[in-house]
């Protein structure tokens, strides 16, 4: 009489943990496959790259991107000089052009009211009805000053945006001395013609 063959697989007590199932006997056990590492490559067995080949070189850096020209005074300095040019051309014409036309006026003004002097009362009381005669010459020296101002005003401020902006930076400080040295040349030339035309109409200087 043969024994029966004890259970594989006793059960567990109450209460207790029990062990896994064992496979049965005689059965092989499967090794489950191994995954490769992550990130690496592995070439198959038995293959073997061929002859001459190298494997390709890493990628280098990228190439620097091509330089732009700096802002700032490197871009400014390339920057027209127009506006400095016409700002002293300006200041030239308000200073020059207006003293010259006022000293003209300036002059026949004294030489034509020369004679009213010699006629006003003693106790030195002004008649501007000596000017009739030389309204037009006086018309003129007014028409040159408000000329002169205007111009002048105009180069002041081209001859200081020119000087920040570097857009012709030498001739607009000219123009900002010229254009402030104005007014002054134009006051000087015109008190010195309007003497000497009075002593020229007067004869006081003959």
């Amino acid at each position: 009489m043969t024994t029966p063959d004890a259970p594989q697989n006793p059960p567990a007590a109450p209460g207790g943990w029990a062990p896994p199932a064992a496979p049965p006997f005689g059965v092989p056990q499967s090794t489950p496959p191994v995954p490769p590492a992550t990130g690496a490559y592995a070439p198959p067995q038995g293959y073997a790259p061929p002859q001459g080949y190298a494997p390709p070189q890493g990628y280098g850096m990228p190439a620097a991107p091509a330089s732009t020209p700096p802002s700032g005074r490197a871009t400014q300095v390339g920057r027209s000089g127009t506006l400095g040019v016409v700002a002293l051309a300006l200041s030239l014409v308000a200073t020059v052009g207006a003293g010259l036309l006022g000293a003209i006026a300036s002059f026949n003004i004294g030489l034509g009211a020369g004679k009213g002097l010699a006629d006003l009362p003693v106790d030195g009381t002004w008649d501007w009805s000596i000017l009739t005669p030389v309204r037009d010459w006086v018309l003129l020296g007014e028409v040159s000053f408000w000329i002169g101002t205007v111009v002048g005003v105009a180069a002041l401020v081209q001859g200081i945006v020119a000087t920040v902006t570097r857009r012709g930076r030498g001739p607009g400080i000219a123009a900002i001395v010229v254009a402030a040295l104005g007014p002054i040349v134009f006051g000087g030339l015109v008190q010195g013609f309007v003497t000497a035309g009075l002593a020229a109409g007067t004869g006081i200087g003959g």
